[in-house]
């Protein structure tokens, strides 16, 4: 990614340890989060959804003894290693985007 395209984005991202199950074409459990913001998620996967395809998050937050259930849009995809997606939310009303405040700035400092 250029220098440039990470200038104009709108929510910084943060790598985490952290997992994520989601259903798309089929139910995955336990993936891989590479990074996450408050306008997405990136997922190591070797089961790559189609680009448009909708797809149901659960993020579960140990340190915060809870989880976040949405929805998101695939918005790209990379078939070759390292087999991840970017998918964007596309629900994330203000209590759920509150949990991911609160999970985000735990993991920022």
């Amino acid at each position: 990614m250029s220098d440039s395209n990470r200038q104009t984005r709108q929510h910084p991202r943060f790598e985490v340890s952290a997992y994520v199950d989601y259903t798309g074409s089929e139910v995955l459990l336990y993936h891989r989060i590479q990074n996450i913001s408050l306008g997405g998620i990136c997922i190591s996967t070797p089961s790559v959804e189609e680009m448009g395809t909708i797809v149901e998050l659960m993020i579960n937050f140990p340190d915060l003894g809870g989880s976040v259930s949405l929805r998101g849009e695939v918005v790209w995809v990379n078939r070759e290693p390292p087999m991840d997606m970017g998918i964007r939310y596309i629900d994330l009303d203000e209590p759920k985007r509150e949990t991911l405040r609160q999970y985000l700035q735990r993991v920022k400092k």
